[in-house]
This record gives structure tokens, C-alpha cells and sequence, in this order.
């Protein structure tokens, strides 16, 4: 079964990183095989010919490597523009039964030399970095996750605004902070929608969406959302209905003069990853049932009806790490994607995560105040509001996410 793959046994709620995949026993190669033809074998590496592939052991990892795949991602001059970090190579043109005249491993590289006489040359650090078993071991995004205790226990800090505006050091520790958590601080921003736009303008592009560029509300009901009430809102992630969810949402309360809107955050990986431990069939089914989300407005000059599908878990597929949680609902469509034999069944998955979700120790209260600004992961943690009496105004703006994690690996981290 799929679920029987889902290979990452995470570590336990103690605010590690994760998903580290557990590394199985690598097959023994079926003969020792010579790094170079005049050379002993080396313990580092060994390798074998196959019909259709190069099997190679390069230190605890052993790669399975098509001779196809070894022809496309060839990075010489005349297949790889280094320049523009660009393919050169047509891969249509590449005979799919390619098989390579000469094989030669040293301690350090890989040569093949195909029958047109072209020699391809990879680093072995590369291969076992680049291929499927090295990727398979690999982290797309390392996370901290939390519930309360461990995020309070962290005491995460808030980045001053001048050093975030106006440093590399300060924008680095926001998002280092960010990448972790799924939640980061600013403070001392001037308490308007103007300077709320500079500060978010630092890490990305704006996204602008059927709410516009950057939006500012008040419980005037002026659109079709609870948001724009002073009623109570349970946890969820934002634009479920959108077939891909806005990757950050931006918050800023410029003025409260009343009691209560305490906002409300939630690691919903970490609760992910406990419905995984404790009921992995229901991990399974989360992430492989697609749903439909819905928005239908009809408010004043605003006419829209938006439509995204998606599971309400989405995993990479070749080391199953979880990428993306889409929770909400009271966005959730009419649930007509699977047969009646499953729906039950995945009823009884989404009852399990609501409960995780809603356990009072994963529930991160924040009282959000003018100066004080929260970048929010809207793919991996769910927000809500208690309900507040008074005048409240807020604004803020939805984020794209490639920007943001493209100015993170530009300083540097992994994202």
C-alpha cells in the first residue's frame, strides 16, 4: 500500500527537525567492482553495468543511474549552458536505447564516453546529491515543529524593522526564523498600510488577488467572509479556493479599541505528523483525496466564484515530505470526488487531524498590536481569531512564495 511507503518516521514532538528518512540497507552490488582499471577497489565506491543502466555505489549511497538520464543531464559546454544554468541539450534527440562504448570511475569522478565519441563527466558528490536514493534521504525544507510550549520554550525573536529593512543580517535571521517556524515577527513598524507594503516588498513580490494588492479591512462585512466580522474564526489556511493557496499571508492590526481578537496560530505539520504516528491509514487518505474549495461572493461591485482542488495533504512523492496542508472549513465545497465506499472512511481521517488541530497545547495565541507585524506560512500553519467588541483595522497582503524562498536561497539558506 502507498502508505506502507511513507517512509518518514518522524522524530517526536520535541520541536526537532524533520522529516529525516530513515537510510535502509543499500542492495550489495552483485560483484566488487574496480573504481579504475588499474587501481584497487575502493571502499568509497564500486560500480556495475546493466543493460539499461550504471549501478553505482559512491559511500553509503547506491544509485541506480538510466544511461538515458546519465546522456541528458551531461554538463558539458556543448550540452549545458554553465552561463545560464541552462540546458543546451535537446533530450528528443537522445536514442532512448543509448547505451555508453567505455565506463571509467575514479576516486572523485564518473567518464562516459557514447558511441558518437562525446564524454560525459560528473562529480560523484553530484550524482549521489542529485540522483533518486540521494534525493530520497533529503529534506526539501528543514522545520522546526511546535505546539505551543515548544515554540514559547524557543523564544523565537522578533526582528527589529530598521535591521530587516536595511541588512542582510537582519533580513537572514527573519527568514532563517520563518523557514523554521512558519511564523516570523517584525516590530516597530510605523502603523500604516504604506509602510506594511515597504516592509513586505523586502522578501517578494506582492500577490495580488480578488482581495487587491494590499488589503485593509474593518468588521464593516464590506465583503463575503466571515473575516470581515467581529465574529470568532476557527483555525484555517487562506485561499483553499485557489488552485494554488497564496504562499504568506502578511498581518498588521494598525488600530484596536475594544477587547478580545487574540490571533490564533497552529503548526499544522506538527499535527499532521501525529495523525501520521498514530494512524497512518488516515495520513494516507488525507493526502490522496482530492477535494474541492469554493468561494461564491456577491457583495456590492465584487462578483466572484472561485474553484481549487486539492488534497488536504500534499507530500513530495520521492521522499514523501509534506509540503502543503489545505484546511478550511468553512471554504470546503461539496465533498462528490471519491465513491461512497470512501467517503466515511475519509471522514473519519478528517475528524482525526480536526482533533489534532484543535488540541488546546498545539494552539499559539498572539495579540497582535500596531508596530508589531506576522508573516504567516499559509501552506503549512493555520490561523484564527477569537472574537473581539470595538472598532479593529487591519491590513495586509498576500505574498508569492517562490520570491520569498528565492531571496532565502539568495542569502544563503536552504529553502
Amino acid at each position: 500500500m502507498w502508505c506502507q511507503r511513507l517512509a518518514w518516521l518522524l522524530r517526536g514532538s520535541t520541536g526537532r527537525r524533520w522529516p529525516w528518512l530513515p537510510r535502509g540497507p543499500g542492495p550489495i552490488l552483485a560483484a566488487p567492482a574496480r573504481c579504475h582499471p588499474t587501481a584497487p577497489p575502493s571502499p568509497l565506491c564500486a560500480w556495475q553495468l546493466h543493460p539499461d543502466h550504471l549501478e553505482l555505489r559512491y559511500g553509503s549511497t547506491v544509485m541506480r543511474l538510466d544511461f538515458v538520464w546519465l546522456r541528458d543531464h551531461c554538463r558539458s559546454a556543448s550540452c549545458y549552458n554553465a552561463k545560464t544554468k541552462q540546458r543546451s541539450l535537446d533530450t528528443a534527440s537522445v536514442d532512448l536505447a543509448i547505451q555508453p562504448q567505455a565506463v571509467r570511475v575514479d576516486e572523485a569522478t564518473l567518464f562516459l564516453t557514447w558511441p558518437d565519441g562525446h564524454v560525459t563527466r560528473y562529480g560523484l558528490e553530484w550524482l549521489a546529491r542529485n540522483s533518486y536514493e540521494g534525493q530520497k534521504q533529503q529534506v526539501m525544507h528543514p522545520r522546526i515543529l511546535w505546539n505551543a510550549e515548544i515554540y514559547q520554550q524557543a523564544q523565537v525573536p522578533s526582528i527589529d524593522c530598521r535591521s530587516f529593512l536595511e541588512t542582510d543580517e537582519g533580513l537572514k535571521e527573519f527568514l532563517q526564523n520563518f523557514l523554521l517556524y512558519g511564523i516570523a515577527f517584525v516590530e516597530n513598524v510605523t502603523p500604516t498600510k504604506e509602510d506594511t507594503e515597504i516592509l513586505a516588498k523586502r522578501i517578494s513580490i506582492i500577490r495580488e488577488t480578488i482581495y487587491g494588492r494590499m488589503w485593509y479591512f474593518t468588521s464593516d462585512f464590506s465583503r463575503g467572509d466571515t473575516a470581515y466580522t467581529k465574529l470568532a474564526l476557527d483555525r484555517h489556511t487562506d485561499t483553499t479556493y485557489f488552485q494554488e493557496p497564496c504562499g504568506i499571508q502578511v498581518f498588521h492590526c494598525l488600530k484596536h479599541e475594544g477587547t478580545g481578537g487574540r490571533t490564533l496560530l497552529v503548526d499544522g505539520f506538527h499535527a499532521a505528523e501525529r495523525v501520521l504516528r498514530q494512524a497512518p491509514e488516515h495520513f494516507e487518505l488525507l493526502a490522496k483525496v482530492p477535494l474541492k474549495h469554493e468561494y461564491v461572493e456577491n457583495m456590492g461591485g465584487c462578483h466572484n466564484h472561485m474553484i481549487g482542488v486539492g488534497p488536504v495533504l500534499n507530500v513530495y512523492p520521492w521522499n514523501n515530505e509534506l509540503y502543503l496542508i489545505r484546511y478550511n472549513n468553512y471554504d470546503r465545497a461539496v465533498f462528490n470526488t471519491v465513491p461512497h465506499d470512501v467517503v466515511r472512511r475519509w471522514y473519519r481521517a478528517h475528524r482525526a487531524l480536526t482533533a489534532e488541530l484543535r488540541r488546546p497545547d498545539n494552539e499559539l495565541w498572539v495579540k497582535l498590536k500596531p508596530g508589531k507585524v506576522l508573516f504567516v506560512d499559509n501552506w503549512r500553519v493555520l490561523h484564527g481569531r477569537e472574537a473581539f467588541t470595538g472598532y479593529r483595522q487591519l491590513c495586509g497582503c498576500y505574498l508569492t512564495r517562490d520570491d520569498v524562498l528565492n531571496t532565502a536561497r539568495l542569502l544563503g539558506l536552504q529553502a
